[in-house]
C-alpha cells in the first residue's frame, strides 16, 4: 500500500496557496492607488464608487499588498526546492518561465523604444502632438539641452558592465564550489547596483529638462526610468541571493534562484547598452549639452 502512494513521476503538484488572489487584489489595488496617487499630487479628484480615491493610502496599501506576497510566494518556492519538490522536469519548467518573462520585458521597454524612435524620427509631429512652441522639426527640440552622454551616463554604463562582469566571476565561482568566491561576486555585483542608481538618481535631480512640457523629456524619462526601475528591482534580487548565498542556500547541482537573478541582471546590462547608443548618444547628437 505505501509503494502505491509513492510518487513515481518528476512533476509537482503544489499545495494549495493564497498567494495568486493575494496578487491579484495587491496589483487592482495597486493600479488604481497610483492613479490616485498621481491625482493627489495633481491637485484633482479621483471618483470611482461614490468615493474619492485621490490619496497616497491607497497606492502604498496596494503596494505593501504586493510585496508581501512576493515575498510570501518566494519563500514557498524556496522552501519547495529544499524539501527536493525541484526534479529536473520542474526546473526546467522554471527556466522556461524565467525566460518567457523576460522576453516579456524586452516587448516592454520595445514600446519605450519605439516610442522614442517615433518622436525622433517624426520630429515636426510629434513637437505639435505635444503643444510644445519649439518649431522646426528638429530633435531634439529646440531649446532643449541634452545631457553630456561622455560623463555620467558613461560612467554609469562602466558601471554595469563591471557589474555584469562580477555577477559571472559569482556564477563561475558557485559552479566551482567556491563559496568565497561566490559571495564576494555577489557583494561587488550589489555595490555596482546601488552606486548605479545613486549616479542615475543624481543625473535625474541635474537634468536641464522635465518630465513634462516636452516629448525629449517625456521619451527620456519614461525610457531610463523604467530601466533605472528594473536595476533596483535586480539589486534586491541580487541581495536575496547574497544572503542565501551566506546562509549555504546554492549548490553547483541546485542554484536556479541564483542563475535567475544571473540572467536578469545581464538583461538590464543589454537594455541599458541600446539606452546608452540611441538616446544618450544618437538621440542628442548635435544638440547642446548641458554642462
Amino acid at each position: 500500500m505505501a509503494d502505491a502512494h509513492q510518487k513515481k513521476h518528476d512533476y509537482h503538484i503544489i499545495d494549495p496557496s493564497p498567494w495568486p488572489l493575494l496578487a491579484s487584489i495587491g496589483a487592482f489595488v495597486l493600479t488604481f492607488g497610483g492613479v490616485g496617487f498621481m491625482r493627489y499630487l495633481h491637485g484633482s479628484e479621483f471618483k470611482m464608487f461614490g468615493l474619492n480615491l485621490a490619496t497616497p493610502w491607497l497606492f502604498f496599501i496596494g503596494l505593501a499588498i504586493v510585496i508581501y506576497t512576493m515575498i510570501g510566494w518566494w519563500a514557498d518556492t524556496i522552501k519547495e526546492g529544499r524539501e527536493g519538490h525541484h526534479t529536473r522536469v520542474v526546473s526546467l519548467h522554471l527556466r522556461y518561465g524565467m525566460i518567457m518573462f523576460i522576453a516579456s520585458e524586452v516587448m516592454f521597454f520595445v514600446a519605450w523604444f519605439w516610442a522614442f524612435f517615433d518622436a525622433s524620427l517624426y520630429a515636426n509631429e510629434a513637437i505639435q502632438a505635444s503643444r510644445v512652441l519649439a518649431t522646426g522639426g528638429q530633435w531634439p527640440p529646440k531649446g532643449i539641452e541634452v545631457l553630456d552622454p561622455w560623463h555620467l551616463p558613461l560612467y554609469n554604463t562602466v558601471i554595469l558592465l563591471l557589474s555584469g562582469t562580477c555577477v559571472t566571476w559569482a556564477h563561475h565561482a558557485l559552479l566551482h564550489n567556491d563559496r568565497k568566491g561566490l559571495i564576494n561576486g555577489l557583494l561587488l555585483t550589489v555595490v555596482l547596483g546601488v552606486l548605479f542608481s545613486f549616479v542615475q538618481g543624481y543625473e535625474y535631480a541635474e537634468a536641464p529638462f522635465a518630465f513634462k512640457n516636452s516629448i525629449y523629456g517625456a521619451t527620456f524619462f519614461m525610457a531610463t526610468g523604467f530601466h533605472g526601475f528594473h536595476v533596483l528591482i535586480g539589486t534586491i534580487f541580487l541581495i536575496v541571493c547574497l544572503l542565501r548565498a551566506v546562509n549555504g542556500g546554492f549548490t553547483p547541482q541546485k542554484h536556479f534562484g541564483f542563475e535567475a537573478a544571473a540572467w536578469y541582471w545581464h538583461f538590464v546590462d543589454v537594455v541599458w547598452l541600446f539606452l546608452f547608443f540611441t538616446i544618450y548618444i544618437w538621440g542628442g547628437w548635435g544638440a547642446p549639452l548641458a554642462h
